[in-house]
């Protein structure tokens, strides 16, 4: 259940999300106050005036940040619900897109689409993201049959020690491709860091449909992701269809996981670390940890993406960094939390 005292939390996380993206547009080689940009998206959101405007913060705001920003946050906000829901689903604190090998199957389908230039019929753009979620949903599945023939029982820590393997074995093939390739090295290199630079609206168009699909999907799984925490048996007895269930929360964080690698790059870490600092505010009940991991997401990573380009401005660091800069080192501490209570999620 959700305690009363802890409704706080969701005008908190709001909070945190306006403030962020606020201060994403804010900030840059020219500041842009908070009042100017409340006005510029009301005139785009409800049609009100742009009397003293500077045209170029306008353009500074709805051309280039406001993108940005809201790339970020979409971003953020898919691979915090698929960590969220991959930890719920696997019991673990430590499984998150990035540890379960996702990420690295989904970057695998993104730089074959680069490298050889594939355009599928018909749907055209959707081609990156459509083939960056197939290689992440078989990734995710080959990961636990491997899993499955190591060890019957497929214990937690054997899943994400497979996960591990698979991300080495996949990026070995990323590498062969990067040493292959000729003038688009640049590009996939840039693209692998991770980073939501240079991205205009036809990016969130291509993400905005897969993160609809998938977040819905997944909160709708809710009731069952909290059952299945308590174990399959249990959930058994429930009347719950746990391989199906199970199969369908696989493959909704893989369509997040796929489709935000496919236009942001591989962004470790952020799976990880936000859905468990939330977890530890309000408890596992997944009917709230879901939308809390995905506003507390798209907050941070929006931050993140600022500290990547401001840091060691007029040069910007790949976010990627940023992520796995903060997520390493709390990823080490669960690990050893874990190890003192015994292994215990």
């Amino acid at each position: 259940m959700f305690s009363h005292s802890k409704k706080w939390v969701y005008p908190a996380a709001l909070l945190f999300l306006v403030f962020s993206v606020f201060t994403g547009i804010a900030v840059g080689s020219i500041h842009i106050p908070f009042m100017q940009i409340a006005i510029i998206l009301s005139h785009h959101t409800f049609g009100t005036s742009l009397n003293g405007i500077d045209e170029a913060f306008h353009n500074i705001v709805w051309k280039i940040r406001l993108p940005r920003v809201m790339l970020a946050g979409l971003v953020g906000a898919s691979l915090s619900i698929a960590g969220a829901s991959f930890q719920g689903l696997l019991r673990n604190p430590l499984a998150d897109p990035y540890t379960l090998g996702v990420s690295s199957g989904a970057s695998l389908g993104a730089v074959m689409v680069l490298f050889f230039g594939w355009a599928l019929p018909f749907i055209g753009n959707f081609t990156l993201p459509i083939i960056s979620i197939a290689a992440a949903v078989l990734t995710i599945f080959s990961v636990l049959l491997f899993a499955r023939m190591i060890e019957q029982s497929m214990k937690l820590e054997t899943i994400i020690l497979t996960g591990i393997i698979f991300s080495s074995f996949l990026g070995a093939f990323i590498s062969l491709m990067i040493a292959l390739t000729g003038d688009e090295l640049r590009q996939i290199i840039g693209w692998l860091m991770g980073s939501v630079s240079m991205r205009g609206w036809s990016y969130i168009s291509l993400l905005l449909p897969f993160f609809i699909i998938g977040s819905c999907w997944l909160m709708y799984l809710a009731p069952e992701l909290n059952a299945m925490s308590f174990g399959e048996e249990k959930a058994r007895h429930l009347g719950i269809d746990v391989q199906r269930k199970k199969m369908m929360v696989m493959i909704a964080g893989s369509v997040l996981t796929g489709a935000a690698v496919a236009v942001s790059g591989t962004i470790g870490f952020v799976g990880l670390v936000i859905p468990h600092f939330v977890r530890l505010l309000i408890g596992p009940d997944h009917r709230h940890l879901l939308p809390v991991s995905m506003i507390a997401g798209a907050g941070f990573l929006i931050l993140a993406d600022l500290a990547a380009r401001t840091i060691i401005s007029p040069t910007e660091l790949p976010i990627g960094v940023i992520t796995s800069l903060i997520g390493a080192p709390v990823f080490a501490i669960i690990l050893m939390n874990r190890k003192r209570k015994g292994g215990v999620a």
